[in-house]
């Protein structure tokens, strides 16, 4: 095993037009191209690093995450992050001679956002508190395999394999309709449904047609950034919305034309809008005329006892998103749009601008899965486990993690959200477990800047029932030592 560096031969350029997270972030691949940093070799800690170059350990976090991902580092638990012994290609070539100033030509700088950040490398945690992961004991296999096989069916080949332009496949719309959708209290024709890739592609669609410059868009705060992230970008003017036991709060005359909402499942506190608070928010909708986007990323596995806000519309002023992906698997990336035809005919044609229709090959595998029942019981196999998941926290979390709070009420679902006790960080907590195998993820991204380091979200999606009660015990060891 080669010795650990006690130091990197990189600095960071102050006065430099280039951001400071690309300056480490090429200094480093330039080291591994050059020698300098040889495979197995071990890095740094974010901490050391940090300290060495003067810069914020978040930003060194997020490049070793990103150096993770595309192969130049790999992380070993209770030991640090190492330089891969299997050297990547060459991707990053760096040319002193190249002058373009691309700081001045790009528009937007999405990398530069607070972005979820999701490790990698989950599966080497004993103690994985990750959310919207797919639990490989929990999906059904050999039924997606049976559903995938009949897709390369004779029949369904000349349906998917064709140049479909705007057109989604007839089956899966079907069975949305016919199975899902009533569940959740909605009931769509088929031109007022659209399939996307997951919700997000629906949040995007729905910025591009109904956002944009003088436009005032109201998102949680706390709330799913990537909500506030799209309607920035589409020039609109973002408008927080507070959050109390009751969901979001709407005030009267905010001028509103838009506000994205997850009445069913709060991201990310999990809280449920109560019944009034659905009826004030539809009728303030009316009065001042403005849209709601129900974001109902939980949907058929929520807990929530009411049905869609969607359900209580009657002037079609809720444009619902649904997601397959949270039951199925997140790489599978098939979503919908419940709309008004008329939204929905311009979202086909704008999705056509993107990449044309979503995979049609897995709209009609899903389409198989579906019908055949399978959907219906992974549903219900997925609502008991993370039911028994849930209430194996809420039981041990007063006796386990002394100060922690999560809501109240705190409703059941597929992570907890937790503020920490005075004085302990979440940031030094989030680093001190990774060094014992124990993995969370940030509250930051979801949460004004005023209050980094407060919150985290203990995901539920994973992580074995009966390592929940050992985890929570070393991570509320930890805090207490912090």
């Amino acid at each position: 095993m080669r010795p650990a560096i006690h130091s990197l031969p990189i600095s960071i350029d102050r006065v430099s037009k280039e951001p400071i997270q690309s300056q480490l972030r090429r200094g480093i691949i330039t080291a591994i191209g050059t020698g300098q940093l040889a495979p197995g070799q071990k890095m740094l800690s974010t901490r050391l690093l940090a300290d060495q170059l003067g810069i914020a350990r978040n930003t060194v976090s997020a490049v070793f995450e990103e150096l993770m991902a595309r192969g130049y580092l790999e992380a070993r638990p209770r030991r640090g992050y190492f330089v891969s012994d299997s050297k990547p290609p060459v991707t990053d070539r760096v040319d002193s001679s190249v002058t373009l100033d691309w700081e001045s030509r790009l528009n937007h700088h999405p990398s530069r956002l607070n972005h979820i950040r999701k490790s990698l490398n989950w599966h080497d945690y004993k103690y994985p508190f990750i959310y919207g992961q797919v639990d490989p004991g929990l999906f059904p296999l050999n039924a997606w395999r049976t559903s995938s096989r009949d897709m390369l069916g004779r029949a369904s080949v000349d349906w998917w394999g064709a140049d479909r332009a705007v057109d989604d496949d007839p089956m899966l719309i079907e069975q949305i309709q016919t199975q899902v959708l009533p569940d959740r209290g909605i009931y769509a024709r088929p031109e007022e449904v659209m399939i996307t890739l997951g919700a997000q592609e629906g949040l995007y669609l729905i910025s591009q047609l109904l956002s944009g410059a003088g436009k005032r868009v109201g998102c949680e705060m706390p709330g799913y950034p990537d909500s506030r992230f799209i309607f920035d970008l589409s020039g609109a003017e973002i408008v927080p919305l507070d959050l109390d036991t009751e969901g979001a709060v709407i005030p009267s005359n905010a001028g509103l034309d838009l506000a994205v909402l997850t009445p069913g499942a709060h991201c990310p506190s999990m809280t449920v809008m109560s019944d009034s608070r659905r009826n004030e928010t539809l009728a303030l909708a009316e009065k001042e005329d403005f849209l709601i986007v129900e974001d109902d990323y939980e949907g058929d596995i929520s807990f929530a006892k009411d049905l869609a806000l969607k359900s209580r519309d009657k002037e079609g002023r809720v444009l619902y998103l649904g997601t397959l992906s949270k039951v199925l698997a997140p790489g599978v990336r098939l979503g919908y749009i419940v709309a008004p035809a008329p939204v929905i005919r311009e979202a086909r044609w704008l999705r056509r601008l993107i990449h044309r229709s979503a995979p049609l090959n897995n709209q009609r595998a899903a389409a198989i899965f579906l019908a055949e029942g399978h959907y219906r019981n992974l549903v219900r196999k997925l609502r008991s486990t993370y039911q028994a998941r849930w209430e194996t926290v809420m039981e041990h979390l007063p006796d386990l993690m002394p100060g922690f709070r999560a809501p109240d009420p705190c409703h059941p679902g597929r992570s907890v959200w937790l503020e920490c006790p005075e004085g302990v960080d979440a940031h030094q907590l989030l680093q001190e477990a990774m060094a014992q195998g124990i993995l969370f993820e940030s509250g930051d991204p979801f949460v004004a800047p005023s209050q980094s380091g407060r919150f985290f979200r203990l995901g539920l999606s994973v992580i074995e029932t009966h390592t929940i009660v050992p985890g929570m015990r070393k991570l509320g060891e930890i805090a207490a030592r912090l």
